[in-house]
């Protein structure tokens, strides 16, 4: 695969298949190689070879489908062309992994962390009788863990271990329920073969017991299970029992000896001096001040008189939850069933609210293994100011302001902390507006540690990728709903299409679970329902307040009458339960501008939405948001693209095409530097909270690479040299990195400048230590080398470079009078004047270091000693001779009566040139002017930059490449 394909040692082929790729009307039959960046086909044919290489992150679109000829076909999009593969051997098995590669693809679009291989997998148990890579088995199980962690509401790092078919006793109905166990490190879940009949999570924390009960007809090869609570389940029907015992035994042991640990941590410290030691324990877990009750304790304004007969229903929901507690278990390891779903969509009480959104979240998992962390993140975030801690705090006041425990500074402080904690916790979401109103609801029902681990479970796992700076899992999510409408509703998708509608809807109605568009007692019915079943519930409930208002809507002329429409029948959602008194809504006051629209009980609309569209699944929800999410992070570097050309074009004299090909050029070297690796950390190149210009960044050795790809002058074996000086002067902040701004200016110069531009460019990258007349001679050969009028280039180098030697000595008889004088005044600086001994021809290429006064130097100066502060910059460089990077020197503009010298040992040997004398020298020969005159065609450079793949020092340079070649 590297050898076919010219790829590096870090590039891991996944898997490869045989098939037919379709160019045109002919298939061409060959081998297509999956690797973790690149898709790549293979054909030899008839002494004919074919290749092709498409780079995962060009992947815009991926489907699988079917025609009457090609029953099992993949088409894989990109920006500029399509391609077709058909006859697979197992078509289910490719697209999998397809759509996982694509997958890892955009995620690294998204964060810029490269694939890391899993090397803890488990053994395998048999041997298989196929041949499967390491890495497709990790792939594998990462894609299963997913499955397993999203279907539990499990922790991000938990781990799939295995999975089995058996049944589960059912002592609610006296049955054994056909399914199947999973087991990971922390957790043993089960889930019936139909979906609706029964599922169980049982942490291993809670597990007490784990045995094998007597087998029987009935019965065969059971295991039992004990919790903590009291509880035991009993499986059976498991093929392997006895290997199945010893992992959960191996996961029972671990998991016992770091509670251990902990209690032995715990037990040393408050053991000591008894009482003082433990009062001293006590301080230390409460060194913080957080709310230990849900704010809704403490501010419920409640007038018995008037809501008797609310309090009573609210009273046969707290026992109807009770007795379900009392049949199916409470806790986390309770027995979940269709009743528990139905109890939750008739609303949960109030008293049982923040109990029940922890347990089917899955938020009380995280909160049970991590004791003490949301205390310390407090007390490191306290006092500490970023931008993210500034959109906070403007933020506070706009939090549910019509509710009292936000209109008093208890509320509004346990608000700061869950925020800024969990701002603290994760810089790459940070704070992203939409997040405080979620959380002061949270905050309502919840103890404060309680609705951090809510937050964490809304933001990480529930709705991923929605809190960012760029919303990319609410624009996801905005596009799955698009979808839905087209095919649920289909008479009105068109009609919302048109009036675009549906996007600016969906993302204030999913960002905030509706708790922005709904009176607050409805809202948080949703909330419940979403807590319980996910996403997919409010996908149901969106569509089923447009099939709701579809006549309404499709008689509107213009968006601002169809959000009027709907603004007011979501306004019109009540709760006619709620126990809480009338709180006026927000958003209702601001849209009342006529009658009333008739009430809307939501529990109605719920059970509606159920009976309409609960045929939505939610593996089908997930494939869905595959799909948006090629399309939508394509869509984001798409606009992020014309947002700098749109920027830079009045800047430089290239066309928008040719700055838009440069661009994806310079963005790719990013990209394959974050999977082949490189010098510096990718995180650190690409930061989108930056201004468009500046988010993608690449270091010296990306750009030495783009530097023989495209600039004129990369030539002969000077080039990487020059392209260290290049560096050097486009990096404005001496931060070692150069942005695409930076790297177009000098380009532009060296493409489009005319004469005096470029010698000036060319001048100014020899401004540092070192024998810099000998480097600027040597630049100027290699320069030549591969041009036609090589030979008369040469030969007018020559006489350039004798006349200024020439010069130099001339000018040397003016300088020295003045050098002296300074001399006199001023010791000679090591640092700075540099002082050498011997004639001109002395000059060696050697490491410049100023070590000592006797150190030979070449450099520039003004006459007047003063710097031109255009472009003043310091770095840590590369000597002429030695190539270390450990010299700090400066790189200033030049100015009229810039001189490039040398100084002596002796304060009369001096030797300069100034920038005219440079100017007046080139242009004495023709052949000279006529080159440097001579306009490059950058569109040329571009198409061999895209077509050559150049691979190095871990680096491959292609951008938007796909190559397809035939002998």
């Amino acid at each position: 695969f590297r050898k076919l394909f010219v790829m590096p040692e870090e590039e891991k082929l996944v898997n490869y298949y045989s098939c037919s790729y379709w160019k045109g009307k002919v298939p061409r039959q060959g081998w297509l190689y999956l690797s973790i960046n690149h898709l790549c086909f293979y054909s030899y044919l008839l002494g004919k070879e074919a290749k092709l290489v498409i780079r995962w992150a060009d992947v815009i679109q991926l489907e699988k489908n079917a025609t009457l000829l090609l029953p099992d076909m993949v088409c894989v999009s990109t920006r500029c062309s399509e391609h077709v593969f058909s006859v697979f051997l197992n078509i289910n098995e490719t697209f999998k992994l397809m759509e996982q590669l694509a997958n890892i693809a955009m995620r690294q679009l998204l964060d810029n962390k490269g694939f890391e291989q899993d090397r803890c997998l488990p053994k395998l148990k048999k041997k298989s009788p196929k041949k499967v890579s390491a890495l497709k088995r990790d792939l594998d199980a990462r894609a299963k863990s997913e499955r397993y962690r999203a279907l539990f509401r499990l922790p991000k790092d938990e781990k799939l271990d295995g999975h089995t078919d058996c049944t589960l006793w059912t002592p609610f109905n006296k049955m054994h329920i056909l399914g199947q166990m999973f087991v990971s490190t922390n957790y043993i879940c089960f889930t019936s073969k139909e979906e609706t009949i029964c599922s169980l999570i049982i942490p291993i924390r809670e597990v007490t017991i784990v045995e094998k009960a007597d087998s029987c007809n009935v019965l065969p090869s059971p295991l039992s299970i004990s919790t903590k609570n009291k509880m035991t389940f009993l499986f059976a029907n498991l093929k392997d029992r006895d290997f199945l015992v010893q992992r959960i035994s191996d996961f029972l042991q671990q998991t016992t000896s770091k509670i251990y640990f902990e209690r032995e941590i715990t037990g040393s410290l408050s053991s000591s001096d008894d009482e003082v030691g433990t009062t001293m324990f006590i301080c230390l877990l409460s060194r913080v001040p957080t709310a230990t009750q849900a704010l809704m304790t403490m501010y419920r304004r409640r007038s018995p008189e008037e809501f008797n007969p609310k309090l009573a229903k609210e009273f046969l929901k707290e026992q109807a939850w009770k007795n379900h507690f009392t049949e199916y278990g409470q806790g986390v390891c309770m027995y979940r069933t269709e009743k528990t779903k139905k109890l939750v969509l008739q609303g949960i009480p109030e008293s049982m609210r923040g109990e029940l959104w922890l347990l089917f979240s899955g938020a009380i998992n995280e909160m049970a293994t991590h004791p003490g962390y949301y205390e310390d993140l407090v007390e490191k975030s306290m006092g500490k100011y970023n931008l993210a801690t500034e959109e906070i705090e403007r933020d506070l006041h706009r939090s549910l302001p019509e509710h009292p425990a936000f209109q008093n500074e208890m509320g509004i402080a346990a608000l700061r902390r869950v925020l800024t904690a969990y701002a603290f916790r994760n810089p790459n979401i940070g704070y992203c507006q939409a997040m405080n109103i979620v959380t002061s609801v949270l905050l309502l029902y919840a103890k404060e540690e309680e609705a951090f681990w809510l937050l964490v479970a809304l933001c990480e796992r529930m709705l991923p990728d929605y809190y960012n700076t760029r919303v990319v899992g609410a624009l996801v999510d905005q596009g799955v709903f698009e979808e839905l409408a087209h095919v649920y509703v289909p008479q009105l998708y068109d009609c919302m299409q048109a009036l675009g509608v549906i996007s600016t809807i969906s993302l204030s109605w999913f960002l905030t679970l509706f708790l922005s568009v709904m009176p607050f007692e409805s809202a948080v019915v949703v909330v419940d329902c979403f807590f319980y079943e996910g996403i997919k519930v409010i996908f149901q409930l969106a569509l089923s307040v447009l099939d709701a208002n579809i006549h309404q809507l499709l008689g509107c002329k213009d968006d601002g009458e169809a959000m009027t429409i709907l603004g007011r029948y979501l306004d019109s959602v009540t709760n006619k339960d709620s126990t809480l008194p009338p709180i006026p809504h927000l958003h209702s006051l601001l849209t009342d501008n006529g009658d009333p629209h008739p009430e809307v009980d939501i529990f109605k609309l719920v059970r509606i939405s159920y009976e309409k569209f609960g045929s939505i699944r939610a593996d089908v929800i997930e494939q869905m948001r595959f799909k948006q999410r090629l399309r939508v992070i394509q869509a984001i570097e798409d606009t992020t693209k014309r947002n700098v050309v749109r920027t830079i074009v009045t800047e430089t004299p290239f066309s928008i095409d040719e700055l838009e090909e440069l661009y994806a050029l310079f963005k790719a070297e990013h990209l394959t530097s974050c999977y082949w690796g490189s010098t510096s950390n990718p995180m650190s190149r690409h930061d989108p909270s930056l201004p468009y210009l500046e988010q993608y960044r690449i270091d010296l050795e990306q750009f030495k690479v783009l530097f023989a790809l495209l600039f004129p002058w990369a030539c002969g074996t000077h080039a990487d040299d020059l392209a260290l000086r290049v560096f050097r002067l486009l990096d404005h902040n001496t931060d070692a990195l150069i942005n695409f701004r930076e790297f177009i200016s000098g380009l532009s110069v060296l493409c489009h400048g005319d004469l005096t531009e470029k010698l000036k460019f060319l001048y100014k990258i020899h401004i540092l230590p070192g024998s810099q007349f000998i480097e600027l001679c040597k630049t100027l050969y290699n320069m030549f080398s591969e041009d036609p009028s090589e030979q008369e280039l040469y030969h007018a180098t020559a006489t350039v470079t004798s006349l200024l030697l020439e010069m130099g000595e001339v000018g040397k008889l003016f300088s020295c009078r003045s050098k002296r004088e300074r001399v006199r005044r001023k010791p000679c600086d090591g640092e700075t004047n540099s002082c050498i001994t011997g004639p001109l021809e002395d000059i060696k290429l050697e490491d410049s270091s100023p070590k000592d006064t006797a150190t030979s130097s070449v450099m520039l100066i003004s006459d007047d000693e003063t710097k031109d502060d255009t472009s003043t910059s310091s770095y840590s460089v590369l000597s002429a001779g030695s190539h270390e990077l450990d010299d700090k020197l400066q790189c200033e503009d030049i100015a009229e009566d810039t001189v490039l010298i040398r100084n002596g040992g002796l304060p009369h040997s001096d030797w300069a040139i100034t920038f005219e004398q440079f100017l007046a020298s080139v242009l004495t020969e023709q052949a000279l002017v006529q080159y440097f005159e001579k306009p490059v065609e950058i569109a040329t450079r571009i198409t061999n930059a895209k077509n050559v793949r150049k691979v190095g020092h871990q680096h491959m340079s292609v951008s938007d490449y796909e190559i397809s070649l035939s002998g």
